[in-house]
C-alpha cells in the first residue's frame, strides 16, 4: 500500500507547472487527487483521466475560477472530502505601483492569496473529522523578498505567509499541519517556452541569458524543477513533518540566503 493511499488531494491550479508537479507527486503516492483550474475544457477532463490510469488513483477535475471566494469554497466542497490541500493557483502583472491597473491587483490578491483563506475554511472541518490534515501552500522567494514592480504578487505572497503561521498556530495541538514552499524561479513550461525569445531580446545565448538575466538573483544559478517541488509537497506530508508548522520551506538556490 502506498504512504497515502486513502487520503484525497486537492490542488488548487494544477492543469500544468508546479500544481501539476505537485498533484503528480501526490497522485504516485497513492493519493486520489483533485485537479483544478477555471477553464473547463476536454483535455482538462482528459488530463485527469490519464493520470488515474497511470497511477492506479481516482483522479477528477473540477473547473472553479478562484478569484470568485464562493467558487474557492464550492471546489471543496464539491470534492467532499481533503486530507491533503495544495493552495498553488496564482497569476502575475507587472507593472509600477502608480500604473498598476486597479482589475489586476484585485484579481492577483483574489487568486493569489484570498483564494486560500477560502480553501482552508471549508477544509480544516474535513480534516478534523478524518483525523489529519495538511495544508501546502505555494508561496515564493517573492513571500520573503520583495522586487520592484510586482507589488501585488509580493504583497500576496507575503500575506500567504502570514496565513501560513496563523493557521499553522491554530491547528498546533491537532494532527494538521500548515506550511508553505517558497521556490525561486522554477522551469514550469511557460517559462521553458520564454527563453529562446527572451535570448533573443537581450541578444544572449540561451543559456547566457538564462544565467545572467532568468537567474540574475538566483545563487546556484540552476531552476528548481516541478518535481523538487511534488518532492517537498510528499515530505511536509510524511510523517517526518508531523511537527513541521506555521513555517515556510524556501527552495530557491540561496537566493534568500543573503
Amino acid at each position: 500500500m502506498s504512504r497515502l493511499t486513502g487520503k484525497t488531494a486537492i490542488v488548487t491550479g494544477s492543469n500544468s507547472g508546479i500544481g501539476l508537479g505537485a498533484a503528480r507527486a501526490l497522485a504516485a503516492a497513492g493519493a486520489d487527487v483533485v485537479l483544478n483550474s477555471f477553464t473547463d475544457r476536454d483535455e482538462d477532463h482528459a488530463l485527469a483521466a490519464d493520470m488515474a490510469a497511470e497511477f492506479g488513483t481516482a483522479v477528477r477535475y473540477i473547473r472553479a475560477d478562484l478569484s470568485k471566494g464562493k467558487e474557492a469554497r464550492a471546489l471543496v466542497e464539491q470534492a467532499g472530502r481533503c486530507d491533503i490541500l495544495v493552495n498553488n493557483a496564482g497569476i502575475q502583472h507587472v507593472a509600477p505601483v502608480d500604473q498598476f491597473p486597479v482589475e489586476k491587483w484585485d484579481a492577483i490578491i483574489a487568486i493569489n492569496m484570498s483564494s486560500a483563506f477560502h480553501t482552508i475554511a471549508v477544509a480544516l472541518p474535513m480534516m478534523r473529522q478524518a483525523g489529519w490534515g495538511r495544508i501546502v501552500n505555494i508561496a515564493s522567494a517573492h513571500g520573503l523578498r520583495a522586487s520592484p514592480y510586482k507589488s501585488a504578487y509580493v504583497t500576496a505572497k507575503h500575506g500567504i505567509l502570514g496565513l501560513t503561521k496563523t493557521v499553522g498556530l491554530e491547528t498546533a495541538k491537532e494532527p494538521i499541519t500548515c506550511n508553505a514552499i517558497c521556490p525561486g524561479y522554477v522551469l514550469t513550461p511557460l517559462v521553458e517556452a520564454q527563453i529562446p525569445d527572451t535570448a533573443k531580446e537581450y541578444d544572449m545565448g540561451e543559456d547566457e541569458v538564462i544565467e545572467k538575466v532568468i537567474l540574475a538573483k538566483q545563487p546556484s544559478k540552476d531552476f528548481v524543477t516541478v518535481e523538487q517541488i511534488g518532492e517537498a509537497v510528499l515530505f511536509l506530508c510524511s510523517a517526518a513533518g508531523d511537527q513541521i508548522t506555521g513555517t515556510s520551506l524556501a527552495m530557491d538556490g540561496g537566493w534568500t540566503a543573503a
